[in-house]
C-alpha cells in the first residue's frame, strides 16, 4: 500500500481519540480486567466485552499489536503468491477489525470484507474506526457465534486472528473446517506461546486435510519438525506503544514487541519460503548464525562468515521470521 501516511499510523489516529472523556484510571482498569478474563475465554450467552467503554478500552490497547501480527504474517504469504490479491475477505472472529486494516495494508485495492463477531459493541466500534480508511468503507459487519454452526460464503480469503484461544476445541476444529471449505486462502494467527502453537498445529492438520497446501512460514507442508513439548515456532512484531499500554504495563520504553505464530495455508499456486528463519539471528563478529526450518522438513544452524561475501551481507540484514536465502530483488 502505497498511502502518504503508513496505515499504522492512520489506525492510530483513528483509535486515538476512543477514550476521550474515559478517566485513565478507568480505561487502565477495563483493560487489566479483559487481559485477565477475555483471552482464553469461550463466548456463551453474551461476550465480555459489556459495552463501548470496554471496547474502546480493549481496542486501543490492543489493536495496534494485533494488526502488526497479521502484517507480518500476510506479508509473509503474500511474498509467496506475487501478483495476487484477494478479491474478496472474510475475517473471523475480527471484534473491531484489526486484521481487514492488515489486508488493506498488504494489498492494494478495494474488495467486498465482511467482519464476523459474537460483540455487538465491538463490531460497533470497528465500523467506526473503518471510516478512517477508504478501503474499508464498504465493510460488513455481521454478529455471529464463532463456533459450531458457523457458516462462511465463498471467499477469496479468511483471517482468524487471535481467536482459536477464546474456543473449545470442537468449536475450533469447526472454525478451521468451516473456513478451509469457504476460502481459497486461509491465515491464522495466534499468540506467540506453547499453547498458541499447539492451537496453531491442530489447525494446520486440518488444512491440510482439508487440501491447502501450507506457503507460510513453513517451506514446506509435511509435519512441523518440533517435538511436541520441546520447543514452539514463534515470531516477533514491534509496536509502538501508547501512554495507555505504558500505564498498564508500566516502564517507559516508547515500543513492544509483540511475540505471535502464525499459519498461511492456500489452494493457490503458492511457491514458499527455500527456508525460514526461525529465531532471532545471532551476529557475532565475522559471522551470523541463522536458525532455520527448512524444506527437507528439518531443522538447522547455518552459519554465514565473511567468506560468504554478499550472502554474508544479506545475512547481517536478516531478521526473524525471514525467509533464506533472501529473494534476489531484496539481496544486496
Amino acid at each position: 500500500m502505497n498511502d502518504a501516511v503508513p496505515p499504522s499510523e492512520t489506525l492510530r489516529a483513528a483509535l486515538s481519540g476512543l477514550l476521550d472523556g474515559l478517566p485513565p484510571r478507568q480505561a487502565a482498569g477495563a483493560v487489566e480486567r479483559l487481559i485477565a478474563n477475555y483471552r482464553g475465554s469461550t463466548p456463551t450467552d453474551a461476550p465480555i466485552l459489556r459495552d463501548r467503554a470496554d471496547v474502546a478500552a480493549y481496542a486501543a490497547y490492543r489493536m495496534p499489536a494485533t494488526f502488526e501480527a497479521v502484517r507480518a504474517a500476510l506479508t509473509a504469504f503474500a511474498a509467496t503468491v506475487p501478483g495476487w490479491a484477494p478479491g474478496s475477505h472474510v475475517d473471523v472472529g475480527g471484534g473491531t477489525g484489526a486484521a481487514t486494516w492488515a489486508v488493506a495494508a498488504t494489498w492494494d485495492g478495494t474488495r467486498p470484507v465482511t467482519v464476523l463477531d459474537w460483540a455487538e459493541p465491538a463490531l460497533a466500534l470497528g465500523r467506526e474506526i473503518a471510516a478512517a480508511h477508504p478501503a474499508l468503507g464498504g465493510t460488513r459487519w455481521q454478529r455471529a457465534r464463532i463456533g459450531a454452526g458457523l457458516t462462511l460464503g465463498e471467499t477469496d480469503l479468511v483471517t482468524v486472528s487471535y481467536v482459536l484461544n477464546e474456543l473449545t476445541e470442537d468449536d475450533r476444529a469447526h472454525v478451521v473446517d468451516a473456513a478451509a471449505a469457504a476460502a481459497r486462502t486461509v491465515v491464522i494467527v495466534e499468540a506467540g506461546t506453547p499453547a498458541g502453537y499447539a492451537r496453531l498445529m491442530e489447525a494446520r492438520d486440518r488444512l491440510i486435510a482439508a487440501g491447502l497446501r501450507i506457503a507460510a512460514p513453513c517451506p514446506h507442508s509435511a509435519a512441523c519438525p518440533i517435538v511436541p513439548g520441546t520447543d514452539w515456532c514463534h515470531f516477533s512484531a514491534r509496536v509502538s506503544r501508547s501512554s495507555l499500554h505504558r500505564q498498564v504495563k508500566g516502564g517507559s520504553l516508547a515500543y513492544e514487541d509483540e511475540k505471535f505464530g502464525y499459519v498461511a495455508a492456500t489452494r493457490l499456486p503458492a511457491a514458499p519460503a527455500p527456508a525460514r528463519v526461525v529465531r532471532r539471528p545471532q551476529i557475532r563478529k565475522g559471522q551470523v548464525l541463522l536458525d532455520l526450518c527448512e524444506p527437507d522438513e528439518r531443522l538447522r544452524r547455518r552459519t554465514v562468515t565473511k567468506r560468504h561475501g554478499e550472502l554474508y551481507k544479506a545475512a547481517r540484514d536478516t531478521d526473524w521470521g525471514d525467509p533464506w536465502p533472501p529473494p534476489e530483488d531484496t539481496a544486496p
